[in-house]
């Protein structure tokens, strides 16, 4: 179901629809209004120039948190790998403790 959010973004409203909750839209558009804003007061930029700089902005804050994410699943996976072996490492030794419980 489509949802109809509108949301202010430097002065002007713009509708957004989407699947997505309202809550989450309404929070996208206040961030992106907080990231022009920032530009726009702190650069004295016009609106489109920070417009550019703020989609560039978000742009490299997406790339790290991908890279970031990339590293933690490159991590999860060898922390899996590591326990997938120690259990095969238990298990053999649990067979090692049986065979010799058995001789005695």
């Amino acid at each position: 179901m489509e949802n109809r959010v509108t949301v202010s973004i430097c002065g002007e409203e713009y509708t957004l629809v989407a699947e997505e909750a309202p809550s989450y839209m309404q929070k996208i558009g206040s961030y992106v209004d907080e990231k022009l804003g920032e530009l726009i007061s702190g650069a004295k930029v016009s609106r489109s120039d920070a417009a550019v700089l703020a989609a560039i902005n978000i742009a490299d804050e997406l790339f790290k948190e991908r890279e970031a994410s990339e590293t933690l699943r490159a991590q999860l996976k060898e922390y899996s790998d590591e326990a997938s072996r120690a259990r095969a490492e238990t298990s053999e030794l649990k067979r090692e403790i049986f065979k010799m419980q058995n001789k005695r």
